[in-house]
C-alpha cells in the first residue's frame, strides 16, 4: 500500500473529500490560485495527479462499487 495519510474517517472519506474538491473548484473559479503558497502549489500538483489517477485507474471500480452498494441499490428500486 502506498503512503497513506488519514485525514478522514472511512465512514466519511468520499463525502469530506468531494466537499473539499468543491471548495477548490470554487477558489479555482475565483482566481484564488494566483497567490498560493508554496506549499499550496504542491498540494494542488497532487491533486492533479491524484485526480486523473482516480479517473484513469479507478473510476469502473469505484462506480462497480457504488452500483453493488446495498444503500444505493435500495435508494434506486
Amino acid at each position: 500500500m502506498k503512503n497513506k495519510t488519514m485525514s478522514n474517517m472511512s465512514y466519511c472519506r468520499f463525502e469530506n473529500t468531494a466537499n473539499d474538491l468543491q471548495d477548490c473548484i470554487y477558489a479555482i473559479q475565483d482566481n484564488e490560485i494566483n497567490e498560493m503558497s508554496e506549499y499550496e502549489i504542491r498540494g494542488a500538483i497532487a491533486l492533479i495527479e491524484l485526480a486523473k489517477d482516480l479517473i484513469t485507474n479507478y473510476e469502473d471500480n469505484l462506480l462497480e462499487g457504488i452500483r453493488q452498494s446495498e444503500l444505493y441499490n435500495n435508494k434506486n428500486n
